[in-house]
């Protein structure tokens, strides 16, 4: 019992109560450092909709695309929506988003930092610290003393010294590690992925009734010569080295979901009608069920839904055969998804 009174004495005390309502945390614990990464912040009026963070994010439901519905003075715009619950903060989504500036921020690592962009350079190199094994072959063979250097024990190239020779890319074994970045002519680079992702997807859609007799172990394959991708790449810039650098980082890293649409096989159960996030598929007493593929995210959700089989859902991979524009082909290869029909 006198224990219980001790307690009780000590609370009521001034003293105890005025520290206790001023508790503090110490701003060194509080205060994020600068590379943390953060949940990505999205800007939804940067998005172009070319769904490279949905592909290259590797944690299950963490990020999809979602539309705004159209009204009668604008079409809806299309952005990515991020679960907290299932994001990792790798930062994957923001390093492979294409726009400038970034649709998606979720720390300092991820960003070219403005005071960079004020040299008279075209090209910029960087290292990015996820991917650096720190083997340190990029400090051994840059031809520049202190252009490349290692602090807090990253490796970490000096914008001022470096004469963009290339010689550190060329030496990485890790690829990726070392990235190339032209920091000139954004708004012809947003063009041209634009003009080789589309281009790549209409490839596949002329093969839209092989595709659809691919089962689930077969591959299916698809070469495209670039010459004339490539030619209508020159019309919009005039650099060889831009356009490479474009068509390998995305034949390297894209991959597109395909759906297909088999309308013999609709029931108008409309079962996907109701599911379909960006209002793709629509119902009508006159047509039944259509889907407009230029509203279509890909998200599968019609794939998984449908118990009728209509809408097929494939993996498509790129692949350039060598690095020049001259006689390079793009092999592409398409796999059927391996999640169950009708799941929904």
């Amino acid at each position: 019992m006198s224990s219980v009174i001790w307690y009780l004495y000590e609370f009521a005390r001034k003293s105890w109560a005025e520290s206790f309502a001023g508790a503090k945390t110490d701003r060194e614990i509080m205060d994020a450092p600068d590379r943390f990464r953060d949940f990505p912040e999205v800007i939804k009026e940067n998005c172009i909709a070319c769904g490279a963070c949905t592909a290259a994010c590797p944690a299950p439901q963490a990020i999809k695309l979602v539309r705004t519905e159209d009204n009668a003075h604008e079409e809806g715009i299309t952005y990515p929506v991020i679960n907290n619950r299932g994001c990792i903060r790798c930062g994957f989504c923001a390093e492979v988003c294409p726009t400038d500036p970034k649709t998606l921020l979720c720390g300092e690592n991820h960003l070219i930092r403005e005071e960079f962009t004020i040299l008279p350079v075209d090209l910029m190199y960087v290292i990015d610290d996820y991917l650096c094994i720190r083997c340190k072959k990029c400090m051994d063979t840059c031809p520049v003393e202190g252009a490349i250097f290692e602090e807090d024990n990253k490796v970490v190239i000096d914008k001022a010294k470096c004469i963009t020779c290339g010689e550190c890319l060329k030496t990485c074994p890790v690829k990726g590690a070392v990235k190339g970045i032209f920091i000139d002519n954004i708004q012809e680079q947003k063009q041209i992925i634009n003009l080789v992702v589309n281009t790549l997807e209409a490839r596949i859609q002329k093969e839209e009734e092989n595709i659809k007799e691919l089962s689930a172990p077969e591959v299916y394959k698809i070469d495209m010569p670039i010459q004339e991708l490539v030619e209508r790449a020159r019309s919009i810039i005039s650099n060889d080295e831009l356009i490479l650098d474009i068509i390998q980082k995305i034949t390297d890293r894209l991959k597109m979901r395909i759906i297909t649409w088999d309308q013999e096989k609709c029931n108008n159960c409309r079962l996907c009608v109701a599911d379909c996030p960006s209002g793709a598929i629509t119902y009508t007493k006159e047509n039944g069920v259509l889907r407009n593929p230029k509203k279509c995210l890909r998200c599968s959700i019609c794939y998984q839904t449908c118990p009728f089989g209509v809408a097929g859902y494939y993996m498509a991979r790129f692949l350039l055969s060598e690095p020049n524009l001259e006689d390079a082909v793009i092999h592409i290869t398409l796999k059927a998804s391996q999640l169950p029909i009708g799941a929904g």
